[in-house]
């Protein structure tokens, strides 16, 4: 019976010691969690950030010291000489990376720096003076008035300082109620009072950096809506300036995809017609991705509609687009192909800038047509040449850019040159349209992500009979 109520009372004793702990276990858990879960946010995002990083550090060791402190833990481990130094060790440690994490804030500038280091050193001195022995209440006292002074320099240097938003403001008066708070209680106990007040400062600090993290992801969600928004009118203005539809005529059919790597891209193509039936395919690719790009690929276009009375001479098109890009392409480099399929004359002329070849597809076997000059919006005076064939009725033409070429599967393969090859001789059997869409699949399938933009031209010139008389032979 007495060991009953023995227990009943060893169980009291230890509910009491909770109850008046909970506060601070919370605290130290709440701290704890938190370094933590920023430790795993600075993982995930591959980023080293500083001020994150001491934060972290001082949450983990500062909720770990409330564990040490909390009577549950006290009545868990029996006090003996090496727990109170290891102790000791960690109530020193707790400056360094509180006040590298003040530091970080910019509180004081050069002078905060100064007094940053000083601190640390001092710490550093101190847990080295407790592993060699020397008496803890003089290292403790030392210690107390090393964060008096911190802490009264860093309480003078953010009462000077405005804040310049609100969310600044908040985490300023977060930062001064703890700072006030661990003043307080060291210079309690310099003075040999008991004082447990300065764990409530810090669960200010943390509700107000929680506040102030909740107002930065609110915003940067605005921000990132208004963001998509203004991509989505990008994209919408990107596709209106490329042809609505395929100028399909007696003597050809054509067949174009296009897939953007992101919401805009920097792959281009254009169709001019002729008078005569004649029709001109143009494939254009800007160095890069994204905005940037799409606001070039938009002057490209420009600047081949200003050329359009050049549609028959490819060389002398390419050399108008070029002078009109150079000094206004914001050092964004243009790689080119186009070609003119002359209906009456039955005859292509093709010209490249720094363009994958053209390759014309005749009688089961694929011609690779190069005539590259260089790539565009380098040289005002660069000079370009044509390259001029006989049309056969059956000649299928594909223009393409390299993000047809340079994807790469997960054993580092890229699909390269053959491959599309193989896939336009394989295609002889399908219309324009399912030929495009095969090889677009193909290269969709070889890699597990679309790297860059993709765009295919597909053209069969099949002249109507009225034309076949004036054909030239290949």
């Amino acid at each position: 019976m007495s060991a009953q109520i023995g227990s009943d009372r060893g169980a009291d004793a230890v509910l009491r010691v909770f109850r008046a702990d909970e506060l601070r276990l919370f605290v130290a858990a709440a701290s704890i969690a938190l370094g933590f879960v920023i430790l795993g946010f600075s993982l995930v995002r591959q980023r080293f950030d500083r001020l994150l990083s001491f934060l972290a550090w001082f949450a983990v060791v500062y909720g770990a010291r409330l564990w040490l402190q909390s009577g549950i833990h006290h009545l868990m481990m029996p006090a003996s000489v090496a727990a109170n130094r290891l102790q000791m060790v960690l109530n020193f440690f707790v400056a360094i990376p509180a006040f590298l994490f003040f530091g970080e804030t910019g509180t004081g500038g050069r002078v905060g720096r100064v007094l940053v280091n000083t601190v640390c050193i001092s710490a550093l001195l101190l847990m080295a003076a407790v592993l060699l022995g020397f008496s803890l209440l003089a290292l403790d006292r030392a210690n107390s008035l090393l964060i008096i002074a911190g802490s009264a320099s860093l309480l003078f240097f953010a009462f000077r300082q405005s804040p310049a938003t609100k969310d600044e403001f908040v985490f300023r008066a977060g930062l001064i109620v703890f700072v006030a708070l661990v003043l307080w209680t060291n210079v309690s106990e310099l003075l040999g009072h008991a004082a447990t007040f300065e764990f409530y400062g810090f669960a200010i600090l943390l509700c107000c950096l929680g506040y102030v993290a909740a107002r930065r992801t609110l915003d940067r969600d605005e921000r990132w809506s208004a963001i998509q928004q203004e991509l989505d009118i990008a994209r919408r203005i990107q596709m209106s300036i490329l042809p609505a539809a395929s100028p399909n005529s007696d003597n050809f059919c054509v067949a174009t995809r296009y897939r953007a790597m992101t919401s805009v891209a920097g792959d281009f193509y254009e169709f001019l017609l002729a008078e005569d039936g004649g029709l001109g395919m143009l494939v254009a690719d800007v160095s890069g991705h994204g905005v940037p790009a799409a606001l070039i690929a938009s002057m490209v276009k420009v600047a081949v509609q200003s050329q359009r009375h050049m549609q028959g001479d490819p060389a002398s098109l390419l050399a108008g687009v070029n002078q009109a890009l150079c000094g206004n392409a914001q050092n964004q480099l243009v790689t080119a192909a186009y070609v003119y399929l002359d209906a009456r004359k039955a005859e292509l002329r093709y010209a490249g800038a720094g363009h994958p070849p053209m390759l014309l597809l005749r009688d089961g076997e694929v011609i690779s047509i190069e005539e590259n000059g260089l790539v565009m919006a380098l040289m005002p005076h660069a000079i370009y040449t044509s390259r001029v064939m006989g049309l056969q009725r059956g000649d299928r033409i594909l223009l393409y850019t390299d993000g047809i070429l340079e994807p790469i599967n997960a054993n580092e393969e890229e699909f390269g040159y053959e491959r599309l090859v193989s896939l336009v001789k394989a295609s002889a059997i399908y219309s324009p349209d399912e030929a495009a869409d095969s090889i677009l699949g193909a290269v969709s399938a070889w890699s597990a992500s679309q790297q860059d933009d993709l765009t295919i031209m597909i053209c069969d010139y099949k002249p109507a009979l009225q034309s076949r008389t004036s054909a030239v032979p290949g």
